[in-house]
């Protein structure tokens, strides 16, 4: 099941994680976003147990998207040990994320 990270509980949830985590930094008004969503929705699914996935709306939570530099959206980050490990912007494929969480596990 994703999560939805604010900025009350990212750095527990996030930098915290004793696993990685896959963050999607996304806006309910991006058309982009909503053609992630069920990608992430897939993912959380299937590394629930090994990973973490979840999302974080940029608009409500804008000192997060600022600490880490985000200017386009969606971008998906994934963080290991309270690290960004990879950054990805735009929309990406499944298997592209699925590589990039495979590889911080």
């Amino acid at each position: 099941m994703e999560m939805q990270f604010t900025s009350e509980n990212f750095d527990k949830e996030v930098l915290g994680a004793d696993r990685p985590v896959l963050v999607d930094f996304f806006a309910t008004w991006c058309g982009p976003c909503k053609m992630m969503a069920p990608v992430v929705d897939a993912l959380a699914e299937e590394y629930e147990g090994k990973a973490v996935v979840g999302k974080i709306d940029v608009d409500e939570n804008s000192d997060i998207a600022a600490r880490y530099g985000v200017m386009s959206i969606p971008t998906l980050v994934l963080f290991k040990n309270g690290e960004i490990a990879h950054k990805a912007i735009g929309v990406q494929s499944k298997a592209s994320l699925k590589a990039a969480i495979d590889a911080a596990l």
